[in-house]
């Protein structure tokens, strides 16, 4: 007979558990998380550095008994706020680094009072032990459908559109907060973690439906500095291709729009393109910031296709996608909402959503 309290959970129960509670401390939850989970913990960055410390210089003891008040003054502020309205049903899932004392402590906690919650066995290490083992054998389970084409063709634009037509979409992009180039950074949007990059993905592809196709964009290994597992990469390599034609003008308008915050902001742009000079010589580059300090945006943007974007691109594709130059056109009459829209339901149609 199992010994184990019932209040003990193991990770391949987490879907049961809509309210999922984090009670590490704010450095650890920002490094990666349970999607879904909320932040509140028993020990913020400060007093979970002040214990360690406690514990190294004098004793355990005195490190559990310090602990042991911050713990119940933060537990205490909790119940009075964020858990106060919380119905008599309640049944959140507790976790901490390993499943041990600051989860449970909480849950002690909330039981005692009479909601029903749970701890996770092992908690986070468990958890990411868990999304390692997943995305090791996941991405083989779907067929994908790779959505290829040169920057500005409107790639990301049409998965949105065909998640709206209710495709399956799985925007690594999107995921990974960055455009996957050297300007794709997201100003106002920071990359996750590579851990947090990989719960996310994790997430995503448990929501899928392996009897119904995939789309994805054409992605290489690394999207900005986040990596997509190799096995995904794979999978991803050796699927069939739908390649988005535009025209220039089209390609123009979109990065346009897509990059805004380098026309409003000129010497951020130039110092992205320092990084070029290496492998496009230092004339390139030179031309193009004059470009920029002329204000000539789609000038610089069509010299930059021209000269780096489209040659690395198609090289890339032609290298690791066996099937792009066979690639299906995918063409846009325009690049508004409608037109994206409409493409979307001609590929669902032939392809299935």
């Amino acid at each position: 007979m199992s010994t184990r309290p019932s209040t003990l959970v193991g990770v391949a129960r987490l879907a049961e558990f809509a309210d999922r509670i984090d009670v590490r401390s704010p450095a650890e939850y920002a490094l990666d998380h349970i999607p879904g989970a909320t932040s509140h913990p028993v020990l913020d960055n400060d007093e979970r550095a002040r214990i360690g410390t406690l514990h190294k210089q004098e004793s355990a003891f005195a490190a559990k008994k310090a602990g042991a008040a911050l713990v119940a003054k933060n537990i205490a502020a909790m119940l009075e706020s964020a858990f106060a309205g919380r119905p008599r049903a309640w049944q959140p899932l507790v976790y901490c680094w390993r499943g041990g004392k600051r989860s449970g402590a909480l849950t002690h906690v909330l039981n005692e009072i009479g909601w029903k919650a749970v701890q996770l066995d092992g908690g986070y290490k468990a958890y990411r032990h868990y999304v390692i083992e997943e995305l090791a054998r996941l991405p083989q389970a779907f067929a994908y459908r790779v959505v290829c084409g040169v920057t500005g063709s409107g790639k990301s634009r049409l998965l949105l559109a065909l998640a709206r037509v209710g495709a399956q979409v799985l925007d690594l992009e999107a995921l990974a907060r960055h455009r996957g180039s050297l300007l794709g950074d997201l100003p106002s949007a920071p990359q996750p973690s590579q851990k947090g990059f990989e719960s996310l993905l994790w997430e995503q592809l448990t929501r899928l439906d392996p009897a119904r196709p995939v789309y994805v964009e054409s992605e290489s290994r690394k999207v900005g500095e986040i990596r997509v597992p190799q096995n995904l990469i794979d999978a991803m390599w050796q699927s069939p291709c739908l390649r988005v034609e535009a025209t220039l003008a089209q390609r123009l308008a979109l990065l346009r729009a897509e990059y805004a915050h380098f026309i409003a902001a000129p010497e951020t742009l130039h110092s992205k393109l320092g990084h070029l000079t290496a492998l496009r010589g230092a004339a390139a580059t030179a031309r193009w910031r004059a470009l920029s300090d002329a204000g000539d945006w789609d000038a610089l943007v069509a010299d930059l296709l021209a000269e780096h974007y489209d040659p690395s691109y198609l090289r890339s594709m032609r290298l690791n996608y066996p099937h792009y130059d066979s690639a299906a056109a995918v063409e846009l009459d325009g690049i508004g909402e409608a037109d994206f829209a409409a493409a979307a339901g001609r590929l669902v149609a032939a392809y299935g959503a």
